[in-house]
């Protein structure tokens, strides 16, 4: 029972670095979204070792862990709004293939780039 606690705070935080970007976005009226901006402070606050990686491990495991779920609504939304993509739909098609690739390749490489970084620090 004390893990469930641990997770669901855990999850608490990172909502709270999401509340803490969305503020800061809709504060200064920036064009990125709030959500990015949290997980951008959140990475900034664990380089520095301000938030420690064991404050937030289980909630963020549990949140990928569970994470096929969580595109459930976007899937019916986009089943209810089909007839948006009738025009350009085939071009949206392609934009999210092209897109889908670009962010698989780029966190594969960036994947490896840190693993091989953390064994030529540890060597």
């Amino acid at each position: 029972m004390l893990t469930f606690y641990k997770i669901v705070f855990q999850i608490v935080i990172l909502y709270l670095f999401f509340l803490l970007g969305e503020w800061i976005q809709q504060s200064l009226h920036l064009f990125i979204p709030g959500s990015v901006i949290g997980m951008i402070i959140l990475f900034l606050l664990l380089l520095l070792n301000v938030v420690k990686l064991s404050w937030i491990d289980l909630g963020s495991k549990f949140i990928i862990r569970h994470l096929a779920l969580l595109f459930i609504p976007v899937t019916v939304g986009v089943i209810e709004y089909l007839n948006l993509f009738k025009g350009d739909g085939l071009i949206l098609v392609f934009i999210v293939i092209i897109s889908t690739l670009l962010v698989m390749i780029s966190s594969g490489l960036l994947s490896q780039w840190l693993v091989q970084r953390k064994e030529i620090k540890n060597d």
